[in-house]
């Protein structure tokens, strides 16, 4: 595995843990003042997280 693809991967991957630990937070943080609101951050979220997985596969499959 070549050193680019790896730093990549790893930014990638560091960038989802992220994502889910923000929607969590605000997901437990905001429901019970504004549950619409987190609900919609929640999902956001949710898209981040399958936008930045599908980067993911591309990086494995075409970074040399």
């Amino acid at each position: 595995m070549g050193k680019k693809r790896r730093i990549l991967q790893q930014v990638i991957g560091t960038l989802m843990a992220l994502t889910v630990a923000g929607c969590l937070t605000a997901w437990f943080v905001m429901q019970r003042e504004r549950p619409w609101l987190a609900f919609y951050v929640a999902c956001c979220g949710g898209v981040m997280l399958v936008n930045l997985l599908l980067l993911l596969i591309f990086v494995r499959k075409n970074v040399k």
